[in-house]
């Protein structure tokens, strides 16, 4: 089975010019047209930054709310006290609670994608830092996740805004839609995506910011954009 899978990817790409720098349009149709899966694989862009992430203090991070979402069902966890609980299950959240919620995360609960808790509980979420912290998926007010505003940020994270994080290497990487998105879905969200990786540019980059843009759908081979052709980055 992997040999076939292996035969497939190369006959795909094999036919990209990996020196090419590619239009966002042209990327997008390559991408799609160099899927080779029965599944819907997810589009993603990943980004290399021109920033030393070794530098102390240094952190790129921001949020998107792309405009057709990713394709994924997101589950949302909401750590609130009883009166926020309500409106987190009305806005959609998959599960909410206060130290009920807690507790039964300290037991091995874990069957939520993106965790919010609102204010006044982040002494009691705390003490899961360790658990959270291994998963990514602590609160945190930098990420919107630590909110007063509960129905909002559900809404919105299932709706599809994300959070991205650049990692020791300086490496980003975003879902932006699925290989089943028609071009202009997906083109939208690329926009959006670069709109916030252009508002999320630290001040102690010298050179470029974004060294490479690199678009490939899960299974698929990558194709290089070219960031001069990216609107805001």
């Amino acid at each position: 089975m992997a040999e076939v899978r292996g035969k497939k990817y190369k006959e795909k790409a094999a036919k990209i010019d990996r020196k090419k720098l590619f239009s966002p349009e042209e990327a997008v149709k390559l991408v799609k047209e160099s899927s080779y899966v029965k599944f819907d694989e997810s589009v993603d862009l990943s980004v290399k930054l021109g920033v030393d992430m070794k530098r102390g203090g240094t952190t790129v991070r921001g949020t998107i709310s792309l405009p057709h979402g990713t394709g994924k069902s997101v589950k949302v966890g909401v750590i609130a006290n009883s009166d926020k609980v309500k409106e987190a299950e009305e806005a959609g959240a998959h599960v909410a609670g206060a130290e009920d919620l807690i507790e039964k995360i300290q037991s091995g609960f874990l069957d939520f994608d993106v965790l919010i808790a609102t204010p006044d509980m982040m002494p009691k979420v705390g003490r899961l830092g360790k658990i959270l912290g291994q998963k990514g998926l602590m609160p945190n007010p930098k990420a919107g996740t630590v909110t007063a505003d509960i129905k909002k940020t559900v809404s919105e994270i299932k709706a599809g805004r994300t959070e991205f994080k650049a990692d020791k290497a300086g490496l980003i990487n975003i879902k932006v839609g699925k290989v089943s998105f028609d071009d202009a879905k997906l083109l939208e969200n690329l926009k959006v995506a670069f709109d916030a990786l252009s508002k999320a540019k630290v001040s102690q980059v010298k050179g470029s910011f974004i060294k490479s843009l690199t678009l490939s759908s899960t299974m698929g081979p990558g194709l290089k954009i070219d960031p001069r052709k990216s609107v805001g980055v």
